[in-house]
């Protein structure tokens, strides 16, 4: 049994916009309690969205070097790098579970590290891919 959790983008970008209320509440108490049991997992997908989101769809965007500074920190997370056999396993997920890609290319980058949760808001709460069980925790 794995205690590794991904985490998907939607929940970062929340646990950074200080305007979102209780969902940002939420995602920054399981950001900090992940950080503390040393259990997070991203992958270059989600490290890339955060960047973009940050500093263009936040309520307040943070800088070049505030984005940099986020990210140096959430580089000490385990990071799953996206690879072209990543790719592919993605398409299959797509095609299995008619989801979108870019979700496919989540699930396996949670699949890929062996975590049993993956942490979004994005895909439905208690959905089971595989070994992965989606939970939201905004609810």
């Amino acid at each position: 049994m794995s205690d590794k959790c991904f985490v998907d983008t939607n929940i970062l970008v929340y646990a950074h916009d200080l305007k979102q209320g209780s969902k940002h509440d939420r995602a920054r108490a399981l950001v900090q309690k992940l950080w503390e049991n040393e259990t997070g997992v991203l992958s270059t997908q989600v490290l890339q969205e955060l960047c973009v989101s940050l500093q263009r769809k936040v309520s307040r965007p943070l800088s070049a070097e505030g984005t940099r500074k986020v990210i140096e920190d959430y580089a000490t997370w385990e990071i799953v790098v996206n690879t072209a056999e990543s790719v592919l396993l993605a398409l299959d997920i797509e095609g299995r579970y008619n989801t979108s890609f870019w979700d496919a290319l989540i699930v396996q980058a949670a699949e890929s590290c062996g975590a049993e949760v993956l942490y979004s808001e994005d895909l439905a709460d208690g959905q089971i891919y595989g070994d992965v069980r989606v939970i939201n925790p905004l609810k």
